[in-house]
């Protein structure tokens, strides 16, 4: 039994640290998160709403069978539907969808070759536990595009997307908006190892895939550090819960 209420103040949060860390584009992109078990029905940010000001009443639920949704006075981005209606409809294991531009994230997307160099324990982390879509379509308000990007999306909870951004999915808001974080690190990381021109040191695969499982043990990480996350919002401005 999916709690809704506890699902909209976990994802308002996540829009809020979004904002203060700086990942946000504006009053673009798009967080949302699943209420049905099939993922069809979730819930998403309204069209144009700041990150900084979301609060858990504001999340629009919405529902993939109902497209004549996006010819109403309140339809969500374009963009937005295409790539979260898709992956919903496409991917119910991906419960919680984060979309956004964080700085050094989509500057490795800007990359010929924007993998994930495994050099040191955040890198790996990701190891074999990504993929790259490497076409973009401009915005992406195509559905072509849309189920293009969810079939990649049923492959990897990560998805480093050309000349765009990264989407991250998980079971949790807790989770997925921990793969974000550790993905933003990890390429501010790389970026900068690649801005000194010297060489890199790359672990080995086996090295690399040892470190990432040993992440697994660290699942809790993720509920911990997005608990002191929500502290800092209470302790500041809470209003992200109403």
């Amino acid at each position: 039994m999916i709690d809704e209420g506890a699902l909209r103040i976990d994802l308002a949060a996540a829009f809020r640290l979004c904002a203060r860390f700086g990942w946000h584009e504006s009053v673009g992109n798009h967080f949302s998160a699943a209420l049905s078990a099939d993922g069809r029905r979730f819930v998403m940010n309204r069209k144009w709403r700041h990150f900084a000001t979301i609060r858990a009443s504001d999340l629009q639920v919405l529902d993939v069978d109902d497209a004549p949704a996006m010819t109403g006075p309140d339809a969500p981005d374009a963009s937005a539907w295409c790539i979260h209606g898709n992956a919903h409809a496409r991917v119910p294991q991906a419960r919680v969808i984060l979309h956004c531009h964080p700085i050094a994230a989509t500057t490795l997307t800007t990359l010929a070759d924007p993998r994930i160099v495994p050099i040191d324990q955040n890198t790996a982390r990701f190891f074999g536990r990504y993929v790259i879509d490497p076409e973009c379509g401009g915005i992406a308000d195509q559905d072509d595009e849309g189920i293009r990007i969810a079939a990649l999306l049923a492959q990897a909870p990560t998805l480093i997307m050309a000349n765009h951004g990264v989407t991250c999915v998980g079971e949790t808001v807790a989770e997925a908006f921990e793969n974000l974080y550790f993905l933003e690190k990890a390429a501010e990381t790389l970026l900068r190892a690649y801005a000194t021109g010297r060489p890199l040191q790359v672990m080995s695969d086996a090295i690399a895939e040892h470190t990432a499982q040993g992440w697994d043990a660290y699942r809790g990480m993720a509920f911990a550090h997005f608990d002191h996350l929500k502290s800092m919002l209470d302790a500041e401005d809470p209003s992200y819960r109403d």
